[in-house]
């Protein structure tokens, strides 16, 4: 199977941009996947998957920033031993 690349955009978080590279893949039985690889740092990516594109750039607005935060907060919070 081979991913087409479908669309590139940019999402926007805290004023930090991170690029979005949309695919689309054809399945075996012919049906249409969306999948979304979002570049957070060097060797850092998201990648999401969905049944229709606007449902997967929903997707994209939502979870970016959310991962985004989480991940901020992770690295703030010291591990208890």
């Amino acid at each position: 199977m081979f991913r087409k690349l479908v669309k590139t955009a940019e999402i926007e978080v805290d004023d930090r941009t991170y690029y979005v590279r949309y695919f689309e893949l054809k399945t075996v039985r012919g049906m249409r996947r969306f999948s979304s690889e979002v570049l957070l740092g060097p060797g850092d990516r998201i990648i999401l998957d969905d049944d229709s594109m606007s449902s997967l750039e929903s997707k994209v607005h939502r979870l970016v920033p959310a991962t985004v935060y989480s991940r901020e907060l992770a690295a703030r919070v010291p591990v208890a031993a």
